[in-house]
């Protein structure tokens, strides 16, 4: 079993899922139980994935947990293109959290592979 929150890229996915939070507070209010809500359910998956995966008995199943962290790093950066392109995200932290999602979903997918050449 892993201990999660030794890893960097689970520490820097939990910022990310914090700032987008805050982030997600200036939305419209009738989008409370819309894109507000599955926005933060998506990224949260991404780190809550990890750390399940790192409670998992195998390196397959870690590595499955991982696999679902990174499609929701890629759920995460289309709704960040839909939220900016409803002008609900302005530009700058559209760019700056793209940026981010972007390299946690390629460090994610090197620890994947550095996993699947273990096995």
């Amino acid at each position: 079993m892993r201990d999660f929150r030794k890893y960097n890229v689970w520490q820097e996915s939990h910022l990310f899922n914090l700032e987008v939070y805050q982030v997600t507070k200036e939305f419209p209010k009738e989008e409370l139980f819309g894109l507000t809500s599955q926005f933060r359910r998506a990224v949260s998956s991404i780190p809550t994935n990890f750390a399940e995966g790192c409670g998992s008995n195998s390196e397959k199943e870690f590595a499955r947990y991982l696999n679902i962290a990174i499609a929701s790093c890629s759920e995460v950066e289309y709704l960040l293109l839909l939220t900016s392109d409803l002008k609900y995200l302005k530009p700058e932290f559209h760019q700056t959290l793209e940026s981010k999602v972007i390299q946690i979903r390629k460090q994610i997918y090197q620890l994947r592979l550095k996993l699947n050449q273990q096995n």
